[in-house]
């Protein structure tokens, strides 16, 4: 009796192709939610520095666009002391201030006033700005520290940005630090700035 061949054994199945880069080094990243990992502290928001040494101001434009340039890196809380002479562009400063900032309201020196505050408008940086002259602060005798704290200028301090015309050495105990705008006058009647923090002893 005539045996029928064995059917031929099926072929194995191809293996599925390899799209790994030959040789390529093995995965070790962490899964992306790997309880075990801490999950990173946000970096603090960082504080634009003030242009170093001194600067030139030819018109009250250039004095104005610096104001707005340090309003970049200025946020509620902050504290802005202007000192120089008369005439040396102080409340110009402020106006670019006011300007980087997005505030409203003219900005004209508050001699008579003492403050001013400048609301945010809508599109600017929701700070309030509050504009304070320093110069009449002690004309009547009276105890400067006393009329500072009759403004409740540390109440204000919280929530906007304070800058201060005539405060150098009378309102730097309102915060820890403070930008000192020092403006100056030349001869040829152009303008020189110097600008720096300034931390409290």
């Amino acid at each position: 009796m005539n045996s029928r061949p064995a059917a031929p054994e099926p072929a194995a199945p191809n293996p599925a192709p390899n799209l790994a880069a030959p040789n390529a080094a093995p995965n070790l990243a962490a899964p992306e939610h790997d309880p075990l990992r801490s999950t990173p502290r946000s970096p603090e928001p960082s504080r634009a520095e003030p242009p170093q040494g001194e600067l030139l101001l030819p018109d009250t434009a250039d004095t104005e666009a610096l104001g707005e340039r340090l309003a970049r890196g200025l946020g509620a809380g902050d504290l802005v002391v202007l000192a120089g002479p008369l005439g040396a562009g102080k409340t110009a400063l402020v106006r670019g201030l006011a300007r980087g900032l997005g505030v409203a309201g003219p900005v004209t020196s508050p001699t008579f006033v003492i403050a001013r505050e400048h609301r945010p408008l809508p599109g600017g940086a929701g700070v309030p700005l509050v504009h304070i002259d320093a110069y009449r602060l002690g004309s009547t005798g009276s105890d400067i520290a006393a009329e500072l704290d009759d403004l409740d200028l540390d109440t204000e301090l919280d929530g906007a940005v304070l800058a201060v015309e005539w405060g150098e050495g009378v309102v730097e105990r309102l915060s820890a630090r403070h930008l000192l705008v020092r403006l100056d006058r030349r001869p040829d009647d152009v303008r020189t700035a110097t600008v720096r923090w300034v931390e409290r002893n």
